[in-house]
């Protein structure tokens, strides 16, 4: 499919698309014109790498992980070495210490909406 299709189909946009292939991220064929062809199975890759974006992993990291990370044509193509796990688990435990944080200042709305309620 071409990058306008996954654009589409994804909601990224082809700018976005290009930086994920630049950064290795994705990968394309190119046509006998020099159009990204991308696999079906893009659309699944795009969408994880949306999904690693928004717990908030950089690019870099990303690159790193989705090797190790089962997709659509089964299962991982490199084990998480030791490293990358412990990074991971820190990332994991800086997002456990904000969902924290995030239902604290939950709980403190929900008394100053229940106060001027009454």
């Amino acid at each position: 499919m071409r990058i306008g299709e996954l654009a589409r189909r994804t909601g990224v946009s082809e700018r976005s698309l290009r930086y994920y292939e630049q950064r290795g991220l994705l990968a394309s064929a190119r046509t006998a014109g020099g159009h990204r062809d991308y696999p079906e199975r893009a659309v699944e890759r795009v969408i994880r790498i949306q999904e690693l974006f928004a717990a908030g992993l950089h690019s870099a990291k990303i690159a790193q992980l989705l090797p190790c990370m089962r997709d659509a044509d089964g299962g991982p193509s490199e084990k998480a070495t030791p490293r990358l796990v412990a990074e991971l688990t820190a990332e994991r435990e800086r997002i456990d210490q904000m969902l924290t944080e995030l239902a604290n200042s939950r709980a403190v709305l929900d008394e100053v909406i229940d106060a001027a309620k009454q």
